[in-house]
């Protein structure tokens, strides 16, 4: 019987533990390992730099570590992939899918906008061999070439929270294959690899890891894709730090119940931001364009608003939320992406993709839906009493 999603985020990863004698997960912080055996170490080198993996013991941390496996495994399993593969950050990650297809010699990306800022200017820079055409999702297919090694989409969007029909762009690929971005959504709420996706891509600093304190990225992919990242990885050193693995894999742990709290309260702050005389337009996945059917559980833990006035000093008057960048804490982020997350972009790339100067971007938190509430509200308009919740229906307060 195949265990429930909320099963596996708590199992994936530790299911030797207890033949193992053991209930936490072990730390393993060594960056070499004893040989004894120096001419089947060699072998065994020259076999594990090409990517390919085998039952043997630890050689040396570039290669691998037993801490950060697990942690692959773990997300392997919750996207559905026979593998993954986990970097030092969710940049790294990508990076490596860019070197991959330009040395197979297919360097040419096809991609939609929006995408996280550094992701477009990495994508438009060319600074990895790669070139790239923006397409609409509905065009991917005329403007694909025969060196066209990727197609690459978020959904839900950075910051627009646009949602992507994944099993249509899927359609329109062919032989080509389709990178999702599901840093925003997660496994926990959408598995593209359902969807047709053929890897998913991870910044595991924000949601997986779930805490603010780990930076990590981790691409889930078939075994002959992970192999050739494992070979970038080798020789670049992107390597995911053991710590960061075993953070990563707690963070799992909790993954379902975070994202279904931080979800919740996310949909009744787009509710009650969209009746706020200061707030111009607000995003939020499903409030203004039919979804892809059987995409995406919820609309997610990402909020994003226009105001009418200055964003600058919205932010400047948060004091339950934090004026920072970075998502999926399980504390409440806001910031504006024109001056950060997306800042690196030029004016009309911004433009094209949608992103306003008065767009502000949250990242909803675990605390109390009417705190945050209240600080939006003395944020948004200092003059106004706050209120007990302006009517709303979403989820109970529990203050004492």
């Amino acid at each position: 019987m195949t265990a429930a999603f909320d099963t596996r985020a708590v199992r994936a990863g530790r299911e030797d533990l207890a033949d193992l004698g053991l209930h936490a997960v072990p730390l393993d912080l060594s960056t070499t390992y004893p040989s004894r055996d120096t001419r089947g170490e060699a072998d065994r080198l020259d076999l594990m730099s090409t990517g390919e993996r085998d039952a043997g013991l630890p050689v040396y941390a570039r290669l691998g570590n037993p801490t950060v496996e697990r942690f692959e495994r773990a997300l392997a399993d919750l996207e559905l992939s026979e593998a993954a593969v986990a970097f030092s950050s969710g940049m790294a990650a990508l990076s490596a899918c860019l070197l991959a297809v330009a040395a197979a010699g297919r360097p040419h990306v096809v991609a939609v906008r929006p995408l996280y800022g550094t992701t477009d200017h990495l994508l438009g820079s060319g600074l990895l061999g790669t070139s790239t055409t923006w397409a609409d999702p509905s065009r991917i297919d005329a403007a694909l070439r025969p060196d066209t090694g990727l197609v690459v989409l978020e959904s839900p969007a950075n910051p627009t929270l646009d949602e992507r029909d994944i099993a249509a762009v899927a359609a329109q690929c062919g032989t080509v294959p389709l990178l999702v971005d599901n840093t925003f959504a997660t496994p926990a709420l959408q598995q593209p690899r359902r969807h047709g996706a053929s890897i998913v891509l991870h910044s595991a600093t924000k949601f997986l890891g779930g805490h603010g304190d780990v930076l990590g990225g981790v691409v889930a992919c078939d075994e002959h894709v992970a192999r050739s990242l494992r070979n970038i990885r080798f020789v670049t050193g992107g390597v995911l730090h053991p710590l960061s693995g075993y953070l990563l894999l707690r963070g799992l742990a909790t993954l379902p119940l975070r994202m279904r709290a931080a979800s919740t309260t996310a949909a009744e702050l787009a509710d009650r931001l969209a009746s706020h005389p200061a707030v111009t337009r607000v995003l939020y996945p499903g409030r203004a364009a039919q979804r892809p059917a059987d995409q995406m559980r919820t609309g997610g833990a990402l909020v994003s608003f226009e105001v009418d006035g200055d964003p600058h000093a919205v932010l400047s008057r948060v004091r339950v939320i934090t004026p920072a960048v970075s998502l999926g804490s399980v504390d409440t982020l806001i910031q504006s992406p024109v001056t950060l997350s997306h800042h690196i972009m030029d004016d009309d790339a911004r433009a094209s993709a949608g992103i306003s100067d008065r767009l502000l971007r949250v990242s909803v938190g675990l605390e109390d839906v009417e705190d945050l509430w209240d600080d939006l509200v003395r944020a948004l308009d200092p003059q106004s009493p706050v209120s007990a919740g302006n009517g709303g229906s979403g989820p109970p307060s529990h203050r004492e």
